[in-house]
């Protein structure tokens, strides 16, 4: 039987929340993944055109991502279940409106909605994570988003047999009520690391902060907005081939194309959503662990520059089909490692303490790169699917060198400088004890800022 008493098995506990956090994902992973599944139906149902749809995917993302940091206060303020059975609400709410929408404003609406529940269940899971596995961040974090990369894999075939069956509009209702309920549910059994005191990070050959930067501090530091733009360059990408890949594979004419690999044969679309929801949810965790191991800015430099080199592929050979499925598998396996290396990057450079809303800040990110969607449908109009993907591939590759040869050294000349901040104001402390006795190490800036 599993204890839910913290403080009885620490570490089996805190594997516990690891998993109801990935489980929360994968229901919130279909708002993102499962949308282009739904594009083609509603614009033959109101002909409302493509680039208008889409805008109401990236209301969505822009909506997830610059509030998380609001809801990440309020998961300091309330605790993380609280927060997780709100999204659990709205994410249902969401696609329930979905099912009834009847024109662009209930669309927009809609999307906001989801929006604030995605976000309220992303940001708690992956900031739950952080303090539970200061030890894993790179594992942990990329656990967690796995959920939300692969979540769609298992229900994107149920979710096109639906819509061919029954219409957009009932498998809308069905897997919003589903999805919700079942976040709502595991949202009572979430704790964050009190109580019992989550183990310490073992000494890992990566430069890790030993003071717990604030929120605005974080703001003021140029490391966090270089991490910013580069996350920027890398998210456009992946979201307009999330969010376009249906319209890509009709428009290059290979969407209903059978294609046959490893024995089982699908349609060329179907087949290439599942695979790369597959690839995606492998390689958070993948890349997080392989970080752990030789550092964070070596990893995004591979990975990076192999998701140029496929975006390439595709914008050559992706008319055949069996390129196009492979092509863009290994592309998602390679760029949700995104969503597992730059909270593991934030937390290293600035701390535990405030990770949850420091991480929600530069989680905004993605919400910045999803402006980028719709224009991606504008010139493709004009230019063709091949001028998006050289935008894309020339933007990873540029992240990559940036990676490597910028965020490296800034981040490491952030650090060091921090421990030896941290260490002089531990001596001063020693020499003039104050009233506490002593200050503790990690430690908070603010702390840092007000010792003797």
């Amino acid at each position: 039987m599993i204890s839910t008493n913290p403080a009885s098995s620490p570490g089996g506990f805190r594997w516990l929340q690891l998993a109801i956090g990935i489980v929360c994902m994968a229901m919130i992973a279909n708002l993102q993944y499962g949308w282009t599944l739904f594009v083609d139906p509603i614009d033959a149902k109101f002909h409302w055109g493509r680039p208008a749809i889409q805008l109401a995917f990236t209301i969505f993302v822009m909506t997830e991502t610059w509030l998380v940091p609001v809801e990440a206060w309020f998961v300091d303020k309330y605790g993380p279940r609280i927060v997780i059975m709100f999204g659990g609400l709205m994410i249902g709410l969401a696609w329930i409106m979905n099912s009834y929408a009847s024109s662009l404003v209930t669309l927009y609406a809609a999307a906001v909605v989801a929006g604030i529940g995605a976000g309220a269940v992303y940001g708690t899971c992956v900031g739950n994570a952080l303090k539970w596995f200061p030890d894993r961040r790179g594992l942990a974090a990329g656990a967690t988003a796995a959920g939300f990369g692969a979540g769609a894999a298992l229900t994107v075939v149920p979710i096109a047999n639906m819509i061919a069956a029954s219409g957009y509009q009932s498998t809308f209702l069905t897997f919003g009520i589903g999805q919700g309920l079942i976040v709502i549910l595991l949202a009572w059994f979430v704790r964050p690391p009190h109580g019992v005191e989550a183990p310490r990070k073992k000494r890992l050959n990566l430069p890790q902060s030993a003071i717990d930067y604030t929120p605005p501090q974080v703001l003021r530091t140029p490391v966090f907005w270089v991490m910013y733009v580069v996350f920027v360059m890398v998210a456009s990408g992946g979201l307009m081939t999330a969010a376009q890949i249906g319209p890509i594979a009709h428009d290059f004419k290979i969407a209903d194309t059978p294609v046959t690999l490893a024995g089982f044969q699908m349609a060329a679309l179907t087949f290439a959503i599942s695979l790369d929801r597959v690839f995606d949810g492998f390689g958070r965790p993948l890349f997080g662990w392989v970080s752990d191991n030789i550092g964070r800015e070596h990893t995004m430099f591979i990975a990076f520059a192999t998701a140029a080199l496929m975006l390439l592929t595709l914008s050559t050979y992706g008319h055949i089909p069996v390129v196009f499925v492979l092509a863009t598998a290994i592309y998602f396996g390679v760029f949700g490692e995104i969503y597992s290396l730059f909270p593991a990057t934030s937390g290293d450079t600035f701390g535990a303490k405030y990770a949850t809303t420091n991480n929600g800040m530069l989680y905004t990110a993605k919400g910045t790169a999803a402006l980028l969607v719709p224009l991606a449908s504008i010139i493709s109009s004009q230019l063709g699917w091949q001028a998006v993907f050289i935008v894309a591939v020339a933007l990873n590759a540029t992240a990559a060198l940036t990676a490597l040869f910028l965020i490296k050294p800034m981040r490491r000349a952030f650090i060091l400088g921090s421990e030896a901040t941290a260490s002089a104001a531990i001596a001063r402390a020693k020499v003039f004890p104050g009233e506490g006795g002593r200050l503790e190490a990690p430690m908070s800036y603010d702390r840092l800022e007000k010792a003797p």
